[in-house]
């Protein structure tokens, strides 16, 4: 991953997705299955870690249904398909996916399970990928099918590998060692913590699965994921002895194999079945993440002989809980990141007439401003460059084919991010393209209520992102009105823009929020076919100042993104003094963090945009 060339772009706008494809490859897919004696295959968005964002040959989901989220799953029958997805994509997947094959059904109000339960006969036979789910999935299907008089059924291989004759190859990238300067602890350090835990359960092994997990354990990156700096590959970190990590061997060479080889015994990924059969044949008791690890996984250790003590994956509360370098390192590479953005907002408040743009351009500009920092990486997503009736459709994608040019009197959503060493930004600005009408403003301001709301929020320990939910959206609900998708999601440390336990969201969480832990604050509201509009800062969650009187002390956010919020979509009459207040503080911050990287052209706009509101 050497120096970025300026002019590399890191996002497509192809159309990718084409429905009218779907009809050929299912039927395809049913001579396969009927070939294998299977009635029916489960097909999930997933790869062989569990993984949100995929590699391009583990995009099964979208080559089959031409669904091109990151969030699903599909059903194919011998005479009946169904296609599941969230609230998220509800108006994307009725556009990509064609509904004379798939029924179309909401992943929460209809889950897969449930449907099965009307639709798998008793005495079929449902395939299913071993690698693909996880033990808990996995388990809870078989129930289903058992409660069915069915029976599930793990395929040895794909059905969809076998007719997808154009599958992209696997990825290669080179592993890349993360230095101490932007990770603060030494990988050897962590590793040490963790076989400490393992011997105070009484555990010999853990079985790391996710690719966030195992980069940010053993200090690696890589480039095995578009967007998301990752390495594909599983380790097993033991109570005594050095850990095991399993990777291709043409992606480790050179500085990354000697710096690996100091930490870990490093062996090629098709030894890894061994491995497992090893830790079965001599009883070991082995840590697995039922939520994450592979089916697969848990079967070879189970029929080995292994003893399996079924707990979460010990790096996901560890890499959740930032250290003092990567906190300093997110706080460094959002100012950086602000100053790109600020230049990028200026640049559009310049460009007249609107129609001389299109939600392409305007991505693209977005890109070379961060690319002109010298430390872009990559950018942290797709970016979601949305125009008009496209801001309602919440992870929209553009491309060539739905690619909207500007026109005066609408609004234009845009959430992107980028990947630094030093850290991972997301940020979303809702931007008035000529005057906004009156519905448009009251709803901005009821949003940014909710978003000045939340970014105040004071709480005792032990809270969690769905007690602070409702902060967020009791604005839009006090006018009727409301959002589905979370409110916060957790954010990786030049890792994943998407990055859990913690998230903030309607739906009920065990995890509390602590110091350390990175989020997005980004209520939203969309009215279809018209507009969206959602306003998104990252913050810290921080331990504040003890309260006079108070008995304990309390939790807060820090935030850390910094870019003007349009004020001409403001409706300062809806505003409290209090939210006033916050928002002409948040300027102020943003002007002062952010201008003594900008010219005096630049410093100018900048002080107009962050102009106090009375």
């Amino acid at each position: 991953m050497g120096r970025i060339e300026r002019g590399t772009m890191f996002q497509t706008f192809e159309d990718i997705c084409d429905p009218s494809k779907a009809k050929s490859r299912v039927a395809r897919l049913r001579a396969v299955l009927k070939k294998q004696n299977l009635d029916g295959f489960w097909v999930p968005h997933t790869d062989e870690h569990q993984s949100e964002y995929l590699p391009p040959h583990a995009e099964r989901l979208y080559w089959l249904t031409g669904f091109s989220g990151s969030a699903g799953a599909a059903i194919v029958l011998a005479k009946k398909a169904a296609i599941f997805t969230d609230g998220r994509y509800t108006i994307q997947i009725a556009e990509q996916v064609d509904p004379q094959v798939f029924e179309i059904q909401h992943l929460i109000e209809q889950p897969p399970l449930k449907w099965l339960e009307k639709n798998l006969k008793k005495g079929q036979r449902l395939g299913f990928d071993p690698q693909l789910h996880s033990q808990a999935s996995a388990e809870q299907l078989n129930q289903v099918c058992k409660k069915l008089g069915a029976r599930l059924i793990a395929v040895k291989s794909n059905p969809i590998d076998a007719i997808w004759s154009d599958q992209p190859a696997r990825p290669r990238g080179q592993v890349v060692p993360h230095l101490l300067k932007y990770a603060g602890e030494p990988a050897a350090k962590k590793l040490a913590r963790m076989a400490g835990a393992l011997r105070t359960k009484g555990e010999d092994a853990v079985i790391i699965t996710l690719a966030d997990s195992l980069c940010w354990a053993f200090n690696i990156r890589g480039n095995d994921v578009a967007h998301t700096p990752v390495v594909l590959g599983h380790a097993i970190i033991k109570a005594r002895g050095k850990p095991e990590i399993f990777l291709s061997p043409d992606k480790v060479s050179g500085r990354a194999r000697s710096y690996l080889e100091k930490i870990a015994t490093l062996k090629s990924d098709d030894k890894l079945a061994a491995a497992l059969d090893r830790l079965g044949k001599n009883r070991k008791t082995v840590r697995l993440d039922a939520q994450t690890a592979s089916f697969a996984i848990y079967d070879r250790l189970s029929k080995a002989g292994a003893s399996i003590v079924n707990a979460q994956d010990p790096v996901i509360a560890l890499k959740a809980i930032k250290n003092k370098t990567e906190i300093d390192g997110a706080r460094t590479a959002h100012i950086r990141d602000a100053a790109a953005y600020c230049r990028f907002l200026m640049w559009l408040d310049h460009q007249k007439p609107a129609n001389r743009l299109n939600e392409i351009s305007v991505a693209k500009k977005l890109e070379e401003f961060r690319l002109q920092t010298g430390a872009l990486r990559d950018i942290s997503f797709d970016t979601i460059s949305a125009f008009g009736p496209n801001g309602a459709i919440c992870h929209y994608r553009v491309t060539e084919a739905s690619n909207l040019t500007f026109k005066n009197n609408a609004l234009y959503l845009i959430d992107s991010g980028a990947q630094y060493l030093d850290g991972t930004t997301d940020i979303t600005r809702t931007i008035a393209i000529g005057r906004a009408s009156a519905e448009m403003r009251k709803n901005f301001t009821l949003v940014l209520k909710g978003h000045i709301a939340l970014a105040q929020a004071i709480f005792p320990p032990g809270t969690t992102g769905s007690n602070l939910d409702v902060l967020a959206c009791a604005p839009l609900w006090a006018k009727g009105l409301d959002f589905d998708h979370g409110t916060g999601h957790g954010v990786g440390s030049y890792l994943s823009v998407h990055e859990g336990p913690q998230r903030i969201s309607k739906a009920p969480s065990r995890v509390s929020l602590k110091p350390g832990m990175i989020l997005s604050n980004e209520p939203g509201y969309y009215k279809a076919g018209h507009y969206g509009i959602r306003i998104e800062n990252l913050v810290v969650v921080t331990e504040l100042e003890k309260i006079p009187g108070s008995d304990q002390n309390m939790l807060g956010f820090e935030t850390i993104s910094w870019a003007p919020i349009d004020r001409s979509l403001i409706n300062t009459k809806l505003l409290s003094p209090a939210e006033l207040k916050w928002l002409n503080d948040y300027h102020g911050e943003v002007y002062r963090k952010t201008s003594p990287q900008l010219d005096r052209a630049e410093k100018n706009w900048l002080k107009q945009a962050c102009a106090r509101l009375d």
